[in-house]
């Protein structure tokens, strides 16, 4: 088991000083802009704590549209509430046993905690970018999210998911190592 607490405390703080001004700014996320980036926290953290609680339906069963992401009027409030809400059902021993299902694939449970992890942090640290924010990561989540990441980029670029691997320096951190295996410039460009 992994806690996604931090990672899902520190994304929300994010959220809370995000300004309206904002919304329109690119992410690293190249088809999304700042306000469809958060829909997109918002809608995953909603769907990973369904498959987290084995709650079966269109939060777990539907893929994710890059055209999709409106963001909610309630989204100061309501995406803060959703990522806790993440971080508590993922605290549950039974979420990580057994099968589980997410953006319509059936999964064991423990990688689809983990893809939970690398979700929050990884786009916790596109908001941090794009909106001027600061970001630090625990080593705990670094490792998990570095590990995950090393897994899928390890099968070439995963649509939708991450883009080709960019080329950091051997003397990487693990945290620029992960965010680089995730078609990310850990520095910013």
């Amino acid at each position: 088991m992994v806690d996604l607490t931090k990672a899902c405390d520190r994304t929300a703080k994010l959220l809370e000083n995000v300004r309206d001004e904002d919304f329109g700014a690119r992410t690293p996320c190249e088809k999304l802009s700042v306000a469809e980036l958060m829909a997109h926290i918002g809608g995953l953290a909603a769907a990973f704590a369904a498959a987290a609680r084995k709650e079966f339906g269109p939060l777990t069963d539907t893929v994710p549209d890059d055209s999709a992401y409106r963001l909610d009027d309630d989204w100061r409030t309501r995406y803060p509430d959703e990522l806790a809400r993440l971080a508590a059902a993922w605290r549950a021993p039974e979420a990580w046993e057994g099968m589980t299902r997410i953006a319509g694939f059936d999964l064991p449970g423990e990688v689809a905690g983990m893809i939970a992890l690398t979700e929050v942090v990884i786009h916790g640290w596109d908001l941090a970018q794009a909106t001027g924010q600061p970001y630090d990561v625990d080593d705990a989540d670094v490792r998990v999210v570095l590990s995950h990441v090393t897994e899928v980029a390890a099968e070439g670029p995963a649509e939708g998911l991450f883009g080709p691997a960019v080329q950091v320096p051997d003397d990487a951190s693990p945290f620029d190592r992960a965010l680089a295996l995730s078609g990310r410039d850990p520095r910013g460009s």
